[in-house]
């Protein structure tokens, strides 16, 4: 693994069932999912991900145009899929584990055994992701909107300068999420999917979540869980075994992907 690889084994497995690859947020990082890695069955090997501008990645500069991201991701990820894997994207996440899905196909590549896209909306009608330009917002503004999302600290958001570190990481992520478009002609290919939200989520309604049954002939199902935009941390035991048991019942399809 390079020391510039956006993605690292969070809990390395000597010879894992299964890989699966955990995909953060806007303006975050891995660090929010090794407490959900470590709720995961123990022959899987858990890879997290940092795009460029924070985490391990801090010192490079944040990508701005979504297929900038993609194609960072899908290069550092190559060398990973020589062993059935998994993609799970929360909010930010979930796009790019859609986009990295089509992305294999296309190239006639291995495919993941199962998706897990949380926290995201299927795409609008128009082909985008039914976002406000919050990447455009004043700093004041945007503090608030992302106080109310959770999951970023109290104490990052009270004080001035941490939130001038965090500002331009999340202004660049936002802009990505909010300038991301669809084909509405791509389909995704028979890849099991489960859908993972929260009840209260203020940025993404069960409607829009229910949505991507339509993107896709292998839907799972919507699982939901109390909460906000950020469910998972105060569920993670119950997260993890929905997961868990998601994946299992993908495993054991009649479908196989390409070797």
């Amino acid at each position: 693994m390079s020391a510039t690889s956006t993605v690292f084994q969070g809990r390395p497995v000597a010879d894992p069932r299964l890989r699966l690859f955990v995909f953060h947020h806007a303006g975050g990082s891995h660090v929010p999912y090794r407490a959900l890695a470590r709720e995961l069955p123990e022959d899987w090997e858990v890879c997290l991900v940092d795009a460029p501008g924070r985490g391990r990645l801090t010192h490079e500069e944040p990508l701005v145009e979504p297929r900038s991201l993609v194609d960072r991701v899908h290069d550092d990820l190559l060398v990973w899929l020589d062993r059935p894997f998994a993609f799970f994207g929360h909010s930010m996440g979930g796009l790019l584990c859609h986009d990295l899905t089509l992305r294999l196909d296309r190239d006639g590549l291995r495919l993941p055994r199962w998706l897990g896209l949380s926290a995201r909306g299927a795409p609008a009608p128009d082909g985008g992701t039914g976002e406000e330009p919050r990447h455009l917002l004043p700093s004041a503004e945007l503090r608030a909107v992302i106080a109310r999302l959770g999951g970023t600290p109290k104490a990052v958001l009270r004080d001035d300068e941490l939130w001038s570190l965090v500002e331009p990481v999340l202004r660049a992520d936002l802009r990505i999420v909010e300038t991301w478009r669809f084909d509405a002609a791509d389909r995704l290919p028979p890849v099991p999917l489960a859908v993972f939200g929260g009840t209260h989520d203020p940025m993404v309604t069960p409607a829009r979540l229910a949505g991507w049954a339509d993107r896709t002939s292998a839907f799972q199902g919507l699982r939901l869980f109390p909460g906000h935009h950020f469910y998972f941390t105060a569920q993670l035991p119950q997260t993890a075994a929905r997961i868990a048991a998601d994946v299992h019942a993908a495993l054991d399809t009649a479908w196989q992907p390409r070797r």
